[in-house]
């Protein structure tokens, strides 16, 4: 590697020199991360070069922007020589549009991937311009990635500095260079220049090594000599573009001609190139291009967008012409160069972009499949086709594609061309995702457009109608007003009995679940069960959400991460948010709350870059819940005024209800119980789980605890009443501990002391530590009262070390107001055998140790610690060794 040339980069050849040694024994990946031009390509020709000195086959591709948009562009660069079209590799073969066959899977893709490297291990896969790269292929080399398989094969990327690499791979950062090194390459580059003028430019470049090579080219002989005075402003990154276009515009026309095909077809075969001989060879001595293995690639991306800047629109539509004739294997790739060669409207083209548009749909890109269908439209005669193609659009960007932005002028446009007056289902359901989700929280427009629409339709249940009850279900939920339910189940109970799931999903979970949540749970849980790579990100969200009201987050946990950590081409920026949301929800239940605060506050950042002003309430309503435990009273309040402040004018009930929580629980924090109580009633009075409103459920213990604490005890036994009419304990195992510790709290002494006992006893209580802290702290406040200080004092402090350790400091305060009355510990005696044993235990001895030594069965041993516990006042081992030391001599 020290025999590479490069000036100036000793440790980061060191790094990739490690780097590809580990690789031929076993899977790596290394992204190369840095600012453009500053020689991460450089150094990545250098890794090839070394792998291949190795006996390492290396695959190399390059990401381009005029290629993005192409699903499996990156993959049909790296594997097309080697993917036969049969046996395991089919998929991939299918995907990369060599043969034909039923739409892949990704994980089949990947699988196909996998096979296809390990058939030719040991190997090495670089991946230029990562950022670049469409995301389909960067989604499957992730996946692969993340498998550690094959075993030999490494891949090595380069991304831009502040781009997302390839998750699963180790970040080396290329750094800009150093003075000393830097000038090393200008005397090597041009030996002729000044040095005056080498300090100029050193200092203009900033350690960046494409501009330390490409600003001299700027620069005449005489001002490189120092001979000349050098410009004021002389070109940096900016202008690198404009370089290379001098670079470019200095050849012989017809060679710009040549190279305009492999500008517009990367990596194109050399036998779709004409006049390719003396032309490339031109191109190549340049140092503009390079001919490897029958194909014409670019040495750098901007290189190639000089050319196409340089040529006119005249040549360019030529090109694209001769790349259509030849390239009709290709069906996508030769509706798109077909396209770029009309003038006009042309029906036949629109049609064939359309098919493509369906076919980059069904691979999973969505934003590939809008981009195809507005060319489509573009190309369409006036009239019902072209407003069709755009209502498609419009519909799969807003629901799939997260492109809210683009909606109304997409449905304007199609309005004006289309003679029909009945709204399409489609751009009913495109306008309601905009009037929902927007800054425009239009409920009653975006209900009365989607009822409107859906009377005219009948069955059956096609995937459209589907898409546009569930969204109307989620009108229906964000309004929050029963009325607005009742057009749902009409459209639902007219369009037929086979109610399909996310249509039964939304109707259980959203609508009413305290009444028809429990009927269908197997099926939710069966549905989450089978929740993997191979379901579509928008479905892995919408199930996650039907749990959130029943208590089964944790249980999608893990679907919701994969799917955060490796995002799919096109995917929705609501899928997105959503999936933000669910996670830090889920976190905050467990007890994660700085994981939770980190996601609230990316969900929010995104839901403000991308005009998602109704989902921007739930993360501020997380931010708010996370506030709210840590008792930031005066962040609560501006929070969930900027919620209530946005939904109330719009009608948006359900923010103001989300809203009610977060303050529920300050209140609850420094016990202000009857603001508390007056929060909590505002969603659903004592008593009562209001119909549809589905967030009552999350209320029974906070309203039931603050009414006992406001002298209500009639409403906190009403309210639990209610819990266990609707067998809200059935729901969950948290449901049964929030049920049953409201219980406890509502009920007479003589029967809360058993009742908190046998909540505390549920062997799952600690999954969720912030309701359990909640719970000891309200049962040592009643045993201090009944005057049992030793044994309050044992709850108290347990649940003031869980909120200690939560970060929630006003709870943790209430639990040291209480211990203080409760007087300092004092242990009690301990039986001469509970000593013996505790001590042992103190000694690291297990229970079954124990046992077999002092001739006793565990569950005896078990019995005697768990007597003593209290006595010492500590709830488990790891403080058996302190309490000991705190013994009187003749207790020791």
């Amino acid at each position: 590697m020290g025999e590479s040339g490069i000036i100036g980069r000793d440790a980061d050849l060191a790094v990739l020199d490690a780097f590809v040694e580990r690789a031929t024994n076993s899977a790596a990946a290394l992204a190369l991360s840095g600012d453009a031009g500053v020689g991460k390509t450089a150094l990545l020709d250098a890794a090839a070069g070394y792998a291949r000195a190795r006996g390492v086959r290396v695959l190399s591709a390059s990401g381009a922007e005029f290629e993005a948009g192409i699903a499996f562009a990156g993959l049909h660069q790296l594997l097309s020589p080697l993917v036969p079209d049969d046996g395991a590799a089919k998929p991939l073969a299918v995907a990369l549009g060599m043969r034909e066959g039923p739409p892949p899977s990704r994980a089949q893709v990947t699988d196909a991937v996998v096979e296809v490297l390990a058939a030719a291990q040991p190997v090495l896969v670089t991946v230029d311009d990562l950022h670049w790269l469409d995301r389909p292929s960067a989604m499957v080399l992730t996946d692969v990635v993340r498998r550690r398989s094959p075993r030999r094969a490494g891949f090595l990327v380069t991304v831009r500095a502040g781009d997302a690499g390839l998750d699963g791979a180790d970040v080396h950062e290329v750094r800009p260079l150093t003075d000393e090194a830097a000038t090393a390459i200008l005397r090597t580059q041009f030996p002729a220049m000044a040095r005056h003028v080498i300090g100029r430019l050193v200092r203009e470049a900033q350690g960046n090594p494409l501009a330390l090579l490409e600003l001299p080219v700027s620069l005449t002989s005489d001002q490189q000599r120092g001979s000349s005075a050098l410009p004021e402003t002389l070109p940096l990154t900016d202008r690198l573009s404009a370089v290379f276009a001098a670079r470019v515009s200095a050849l012989p026309a017809s060679v710009r001609r040549t190279l305009l095909l492999p500008a517009l077809e990367d990596r194109v075969r050399l036998d779709l190139v004409e006049a390719a001989g003396r032309d490339l060879a031109q191109a190549v001595r340049a140092g503009l291009v390079d001919v490897d293995r029958g194909r014409v690639t670019f040495r750098h991306p901007l290189t190639r967008s000089a050319v196409v800047a340089l040529s006119t629109s005249d040549e360019r539509r030529q090109a694209h012409a001769v790349l259509a004739r030849r390239l009709r294997d290709r069906p996508d790739r030769y509706a798109w160069h077909l396209a770029h060669t009309a003038a006009e409207p042309d029906e036949h083209i629109a049609g064939l972009l359309e098919q493509a548009a369906g076919r980059t749909h069904r691979r999973g890109d969505t934003a590939g499949a809008v981009a195809a269908l507005l060319r489509a439209a573009d190309l369409s005669p006036a009239g019902a086709d072209r407003s069709r193609r755009l209502v498609e659009a419009a519909y799969l960007g807003a629901v799939a594609g997260g492109q809210l932005r683009r909606v109304p002028r997409l449905l304007d446009d199609a309005q004006r061309g289309d003679a029909d007056p009945a709204p399409a289902l489609g751009s009913a359901v495109a306008a309601a995702h905009y009037l929902l989700l927007s800054g425009e929280g239009d409920i009653e427009t975006a209900h009365r457009l989607l009822t409107g629409a859906l009377e005219l339709r009948e069955g059956p249940w096609d995937a459209v109608v589907v898409e546009a009850v569930t969204t109307l279900g989620w009108v229906c939920y964000f309004g929050g007003r029963a009325d607005l339910w009742d057009a749902f189940h009409h459209v639902v109970a007219r369009l037929g009995p086979d109610v399909p799931a996310p249509v039964a999903f939304v109707r259980a979970f959203f609508g009413d679940p305290a009444r028809a949540a429990l009927p269908v749970l197997g099926e939710l849980d069966e549905a989450i069960a089978a929740l993997d790579d191979r379901v579509a990100p928008i479905d892995v969200v919408r199930t996650s959400l039907a749990g959130i009201f029943v208590d089964r987050l944790a249980a999608c946990r893990e679907p919701l991460r994969r799917l955060r950590n490796r995002p799919d081409a096109g995917q929705a920026a609501t899928v997105e948010l959503h999936t933000l949301t669910l996670l830090g929800l889920e976190r905050f239940h467990a007890g994660d709350w700085a994981e939770a605060q980190v996601l609230a506050d990316e969900h929010v950042r995104l839901a403000d870059d991308g005009g998602y002003q109704l989902l921007r309430c739930l993360g501020l309503y997380l931010q708010a819940m996370v506030a709210a435990g840590q008792g930031d009273d005066a962040a609560v309040v501006e929070l969930t005024n900027r919620m209530v402040g946005w939904a109330a004018p719009r009608g948006v009930t359900l923010v103001s209800r989300l809203a009610a929580q977060p303050r529920t629980l300050a209140a609850l924090g420094r016990g202000d119980y009857d603001s508390a109580f007056r929060h909590a009633s505002t969603v659903s009075p004592p008593g009562v789980f209001a119909s549809h409103v589905p967030h009552a459920l999350w209320f029974v213990l906070d309203l039931t605890e603050s009414a006992v604490r406001t002298g209500r005890p009639d409403e906190a036994a009403a309210h639990v009443a209610a819990a266990r009419e609707a067998r809200l304990d059935a729901i969950s195992p948290r449901y049964r501990l929030l049920v049953h510790a409201a219980a406890a709290m509502a009920a007479p002494d003589e029967e809360a002391m058993p009742a908190f006992e046998a909540v505390l006893a549920q062997p799952d209580s600690g999954q969720w530590p912030y309701e359990r802290a909640r719970v000891l702290l309200a049962h040592g406040e009643r045993l201090r009262r009944a005057r049992l200080n030793r044994q309050a004092r044992t709850q108290l402090e347990h649940a003031r070390e869980i909120f200690a350790g939560l970060g929630a400091e006003a709870w943790r305060a209430r639990a040291e107001r209480e211990l203080r009355p409760a007087g300092p510990h004092r242990p009690e005696l301990l039986t001469a055998q509970q000593r013996t044993i505790v001590r042992l235990a103190a000694e690291g001895l297990t229970n079954k140790q124990i046992a077999q030594r002092l001739f006793l069965s565990a569950r005896t041993v078990s019995t005697h610690l768990y007597q003593a516990f209290p006595k010492l006042g500590v709830t488990s081992r790891a403080g058996l060794r302190d309490a000991l030391s705190r013994l009187p001599e003749d207790e020791t």
